[in-house]
C-alpha cells in the first residue's frame, strides 16, 4: 500500500474508535464540574416522579442496592438490557436489590411515546416488573437533579455527559455511588458488583 494511502487509512481507523469509545464506553474521567448548589449533596436528597406524577423521594431506598438506568424502547440495546435486568431483579428483589428506570429520549429519539405508553410498553413487551419512572432528561440544562448527581460522582469517557441509552450507575446501600457502565455493558456483568454490595452489612 503506498505510504500515504497507508497513513490515511491508520488515521479513519483511530478516528472510528475514538468515536466508538465515545459513544459506547465510559472511561472513569474527573468529576462534572458544576457550581455545587446545582447538584444535590445526597442521592437520599432528590425526589423524582413515578410514571403516575406521584412523588418519590430516593431517601426511601435507603439501605437498598440500585441499579439506575437511562431506558429507551427503539433502542438496539433494549431487548437484551430489558431481559437481563428482569433476570437481576427477579434474583436479587428479596435481598435488598433494585433497579430504577428512567426514560429518556435524548438519543436519536428512540423513546419518543407518552410515559403511558412507555410505561406499557416496558411491561407488556419487555415484562419489566422494576419500577418505571416518569420521562426525563439526563443531559443539558433540563437535565434532571438526579443525573446530575450521579455525573457529578461518576464521570465518563472526555467528560460527565450521558453517551447513549442504558448508561448504568450502581448505587451502595449508603447512596454512594460506586461505579459506572458504559451502554453497550451487558447488565449480567454486573452481577458480581452487586453481589458484593449486597453482602455489606
Amino acid at each position: 500500500m503506498h505510504p500515504i494511502r497507508s497513513w490515511a487509512f491508520s488515521a479513519l481507523i483511530l478516528a472510528v474508535a475514538v468515536m466508538f469509545s465515545f459513544f459506547f464506553f465510559d472511561w472513569p474521567s474527573p468529576p462534572l464540574q458544576e457550581m455545587a448548589g446545582d447538584i444535590p449533596g445526597s442521592l437520599y436528597d432528590i425526589a423524582v416522579k413515578d410514571s403516575d406524577g406521584n412523588d418519590v423521594n430516593l431517601g426511601s431506598y435507603s439501605g437498598k442496592v440500585l441499579l439506575i438506568v437511562n431506558v429507551a424502547s427503539k433502542c438496539g440495546f433494549t431487548n437484551s438490557n430489558y431481559k437481563e435486568m428482569n433476570v437481576l431483579y427477579d434474583k436479587y428483589k428479596d435481598k435488598g436489590f433494585e433497579v430504577l428506570a428512567f426514560p429518556c429520549n435524548q438519543f436519536a429519539s428512540q423513546e419518543p411515546g407518552t410515559i403511558e405508553e412507555i410505561k406499557e410498553t416496558a411491561c407488556t413487551v419487555f415484562k419489566a416488573e422494576f419500577p418505571i419512572f416518569d420521562k426525563i432528561e439526563v443531559n443539558g440544562n433540563n437535565a434532571a437533579p438526579l443525573y446530575k448527581f450521579l455525573k457529578s460522582r461518576k464521570g465518563g469517557f472526555l467528560g460527565s455527559r450521558i453517551k447513549w441509552n442504558f448508561t448504568k450507575f450502581l448505587v451502595d446501600k449508603d447512596g454512594n455511588v460506586i461505579d459506572r457502565y458504559s451502554p453497550s455493558t451487558s447488565p449480567l456483568k454486573i452481577e458480581k458488583d452487586i453481589q458484593k454490595l449486597l453482602a455489606t452489612s
